[in-house]
């Protein structure tokens, strides 16, 4: 298996993209997979090295990557030294480096050979689904997408961020990281970009007009993202394609750091559903 980690990738916002690559050589072309993590993730979180190997070993060529202002940086693409770009982020921003991720697989030498561009797949988890879910609306070079866990509503996670008065006056509002006790900065800014792309940003809007293969995924256990989201999602596309994978939380078992060799049961399972769905 060929890895290549941490391939550094011009964004359209001044901050660079962090890319990894996993595949088998084997001469033929291989479907494309794109990975999107969620809030407060990152492409190395956990076991997703160990889900991108399932990928690579099934015939994929699956790439994960950081969003720009993800609160990573290039000398540490794990967790959040770059506290003050994480309060930078916003939707549009991660729309944009999915489609320069995108971009990459078409313009990159190293990677027009390995993968087939008439096969690209895009999985997002948590937020990373909404994201998924609208870029593949809107660009037609994608062929099927999976939400992972995902989100159905922007709208009402910006708005229960803080009090919009205070938020607007004092400029910034904080969320604490449970796991690294960092109090994680969003900036107003967040707020007045999704006003301006509203109806962009809108998840039901986007799946309700997906005219192509869409796999939903989510565990029954879960409680950051609740099922009935999955149950909104799937019922706005009746062509769509639920999954429930019993017993699963959010990150289906999985946690940081995951030092395991293998990944967790829930996860597995998850992994090879989606893999199934996209071959």
């Amino acid at each position: 298996m060929t890895i290549q980690k941490n391939i550094i990738i011009e964004g359209k916002h001044n901050k660079p993209i962090l890319v990894d690559v996993f595949y088998t050589e084997d001469n033929s072309p291989k479907p494309i997979v794109i990975f999107c993590h969620g809030y407060k993730g990152f492409k190395d979180w956990g076991a997703w090295d160990l889900m991108a190997n399932a990928f690579a070993e099934a015939g994929f060529c699956f790439i994960k990557f950081n969003f720009s202002h993800n609160g990573g940086t290039v000398e540490q693409p794990i967790d959040f030294p770059d506290l003050d770009a994480f309060g930078k982020n916003n939707y549009t921003k991660e729309l944009d480096d999915l489609e320069t991720v995108i971009d990459w697989c078409f313009n990159n030498d190293p990677i027009k050979p390995i993968g087939d561009l008439e096969n690209i797949g895009l999985i997002g988890h948590s937020r990373g689904g909404g994201i998924v879910t609208i870029k593949a609306e809107e660009d037609s070079r994608i062929q099927k997408v999976v939400s992972l866990a995902g989100v159905c509503d922007f709208g009402k996670r910006t708005a229960t961020i803080g009090d919009l008065e205070q938020w607007k006056t004092e400029g910034v509002k904080y969320v604490l990281n449970g796991r690294t006790k960092q109090l994680m900065p969003h900036y107003y800014q967040f707020y007045e970009d999704f006003i301006a792309n509203k109806e962009r940003l809108n998840i039901k809007r986007a799946v309700s007009h997906l005219k192509i293969p869409y796999l939903i995924v989510h565990g029954n256990a879960d409680t950051s993202v609740l099922i009935d989201e999955a149950y909104q999602l799937h019922k706005w596309n009746n062509n769509s394609e639920l999954h429930i994978v019993e017993g699963a939380n959010h990150v289906f078992g999985a946690h940081h750091p995951w030092l395991e060799k293998k990944m967790p049961t829930l996860l597995l399972t998850a992994t090879y559903k989606i893999i199934n769905f996209l071959k």
